[in-house]
């Protein structure tokens, strides 16, 4: 892999962060909400077609962040309507996303168990 590829990845997914920085500290979105809106932005752009192109380009970087979420649930969702039909649109992005859901979720037990959680007050 050479320099230029890591620059591409970095820039991409930092690029993704810092517009939703920005938009953290200079509207009212909360974090949870601009989560949504890059998950669903992914979404969309894939089902455009248009997310792939970045993918193409930036690889990690644009399959990490949120809008890699939705990219991964719509694409899974689209390669198993051609697979197994309507039931595919169904079972298709949950199928292609289980790996790092999973891993989301059993991390973020062992965390909270040899952490000492707190809520915001």
């Amino acid at each position: 892999m050479e320099l230029l590829d890591y620059a591409k990845t970095f820039l991409t997914g930092g690029g993704i962060c810092l517009i939703g920085q920005i938009l953290m500290d200079t509207t009212r979105l909360t974090a949870p909400r601009v989560l949504v809106i890059f998950v669903t932005a992914g979404g969309i752009l894939t089902a455009l077609g248009m997310y792939q192109p970045l993918v193409d380009w930036a690889g990690t970087g644009a399959t990490v962040p949120l809008p890699g979420f939705g990219y991964s649930l719509v694409k899974g969702a689209q390669e198993a309507v051609l697979e197994k039909g309507l039931l595919g649109a169904l079972t298709g992005g949950m199928s292609a996303t289980a790996a790092g859901v999973t891993t989301a979720i059993v991390f973020g037990y062992l965390v909270a168990l040899l952490s000492d959680p707190k809520s915001k007050r």
